[in-house]
């Protein structure tokens, strides 16, 4: 390697560790305000908390707003909503990219272009077609919407369009039907593009705001975006020290999830032809 390319690469280096350090640190002061007193954290004095102010993660578990009924409530949502959209997800998939039947390829692009409609117009009739169910208030009112996404069914499409026919041929001549061709043959090939979706699938779960906002009106059904929400009074003061402390417990499973599965999140992005 001559001396310029290896001057560029260290330049790049430099640059790639700035941006990264850049994104760290709201990180990094969530991480030590999380151990400060409320009157240090906007107080303009040192980065360092001093005293260590541990007392603040003690109370956002054993408080009168205990983070522990606002994690149970997202992992009773999170989880049946991942394997619902991994299921419903690989059967669309593998039906638009495997199966020929009339109108597949028009079906398909009209459910993408579901996809332009903004979130946001959805949320009231999204409310009154759950409250007409019955459901208002209960966690069933978010797991089922998120059982069925454009992303995933796209995501899903690209992965198995990219794997050869002849697969599903020879599984036939051995006298596979459809339903074993897809669960034996397919289905186990696509497990890179599985836990991508499902991390990306967990993480829009874990961090959903507007959905809990609209659908949820007791506290005992509180997930944990809107739990952090309890650290405020009623009259508006922020209890800052405890606040980032259940933020900070609240984004650990999130990087436990990523750093457990980045590897096949990287190969579902370039398999897909979405790096």
């Amino acid at each position: 390697m001559s001396a310029q390319a290896e001057r560029i690469k260290w330049k790049t280096g430099i640059v790639v560790w700035l941006i990264a350090l850049g994104f760290l640190m709201p990180f990094v002061w969530m991480l030590l305000s999380s151990l400060k007193r409320d009157i240090d954290i906007f107080g303009g004095g040192s980065w360092w908390p001093d005293p260590l102010q541990w007392a603040n993660y003690r109370k956002v578990w054993t408080g009168q707003h205990s983070l522990l009924h606002y994690f149970a409530n997202s992992i009773l949502v999170a989880v049946p909503r991942v394997l619902g959209e991994l299921m419903t997800a690989s059967m669309a998939g593998y039906a638009f990219a495997r199966l020929r039947f009339r109108g597949r390829d028009g079906i398909f692009l009209l459910y993408l272009a579901t996809s332009i409609v903004p979130v946001q117009l959805l949320l009231v009739p999204r409310f009154m077609f759950f409250s007409e169910l019955g459901l208002y208030d209960t966690l069933l009112a978010l797991i089922l919407p998120g059982m069925f996404t454009v992303l995933g069914t796209f995501l899903m499409r690209q992965y198995f369009s990219g794997l050869p026919g002849e697969l599903a041929e020879a599984a036939r001549l051995d006298g596979a039907g459809e339903w074993r061709v897809f669960w034996s043959v397919y289905l186990p090939l696509a497990r890179p593009v599985l836990a991508s979706l499902g991390i990306l699938g967990f993480v829009w779960s874990w961090n959903d705001y507007e959905g809990p906002l609209i659908m949820l009106s007791s506290d005992s059904k509180y997930t944990i975006p809107l739990g952090l929400t309890q650290f405020v009074s009623e009259n508006g003061a922020l209890s800052a020290g405890l606040a980032m402390a259940a933020s900070v417990c609240a984004t650990v499973p999130i990087v436990i999830i990523f750093l457990a599965f980045q590897r096949n999140f990287l190969a579902a992005l370039s398999t897909t032809g979405l790096k």
